[in-house]
């Protein structure tokens, strides 16, 4: 892997971690449709670790809110409204975890394919359409209950299915839910920490197990790109969002969809 191809991973990785677009997919297509070769384990920590620092210096204020609630109800032995929202967090992130466990070689093995990819590309695509028009958009944040915390976690176990889209989604969900936009993608966004980490984690112990040279300049770069890019996505989207809705990002996808089956047929 080169330098150009080393920015060009770490980009697509950190523009796409937020966005209802799968990042997975994109990073699974270069290697299928440009021949190159795949990145590595190293490299896959790195760019997770930029999107996991991006995120969570995002949503600083929310992560201190709930440690330090959730500190405060042990201590107090009293609920309140940041434990209930770290207790959400934490139930979302179970099904995925669950379901990691037990499917992660089959997923790696029989469904990392562009056809894979083109359907549920184009699957999710309509499905993320039909909850941004159909849902009622009335339901905040502070009213995520543990129900609703459960449908969707269960929901985001689905999007280990290659180019299902985590973010994308976990926001169709909620959206259906009746949660608004900007409720749906901060919830996602939450979600998305314990699972990052565990993923990083994840991949670090295969790296400590891993032979060969580790590319320090590499693992840097990637890390401060994705990372960077990360923060700017995550920034922008969540401005833009109430104003654009979710009708690019379905476009984007039928479009990415409608050329991944034409890469097939031409193959």
């Amino acid at each position: 892997m080169d330098w150009f191809q080393a920015v060009f991973l770490a980009l697509i990785q950190g523009l796409t971690e937020f966005l209802p677009v799968s990042s997975s997919a994109h990073l699974i297509l270069p290697s299928q449709i440009l021949g190159w070769q795949d990145q590595g384990i190293a490299f896959d920590v790195a760019v997770h670790l930029g999107t996991l620092i991006a995120v969570v210096l995002y949503f600083r204020a929310d992560v201190l809110s709930i440690t330090g609630g959730s500190i405060k109800a042990i201590q107090q032995r009293q609920t309140n409204e940041h434990f209930l929202m770290g207790v959400a967090v934490v139930i979302g992130t179970i099904p995925a975890v669950i379901m990691g466990g037990l499917f992660h070689d089959f997923i790696s093995q029989e469904l990392r394919s562009a056809w894979v990819i083109a359907c549920t590309t184009l699957i999710f695509g309509v499905l993320l359409w039909a909850a941004d028009s159909k849902g009622s958009r009335v339901l905040q944040q502070h009213q995520m209950t543990l129900k609703f915390a459960l449908i969707i976690g269960c929901a985001q176990a689905v999007a280990l299915i290659p180019g299902t889209s985590r973010s994308g989604i976990t926001i169709t969900a909620a959206l259906f839910l009746g949660f608004d936009r900007t409720s749906s993608a901060r919830f996602s966004m939450l979600l998305s920490i314990p699972l990052i980490l565990a993923a990083g984690l994840l991949e670090t112990l295969k790296l400590v197990k891993a032979e060969g040279p580790v590319l320090w300049d590499m693992i840097v770069l990637g890390t401060l790109v994705s990372g960077a890019s990360a923060y700017l996505c995550i920034h922008t989207f969540l401005r833009l969002l109430d104003r654009i809705g979710m009708l690019p990002f379905v476009i984007y996808r039928m479009l990415l969809g409608a050329f991944l089956i034409f890469f097939i047929a031409l193959a």
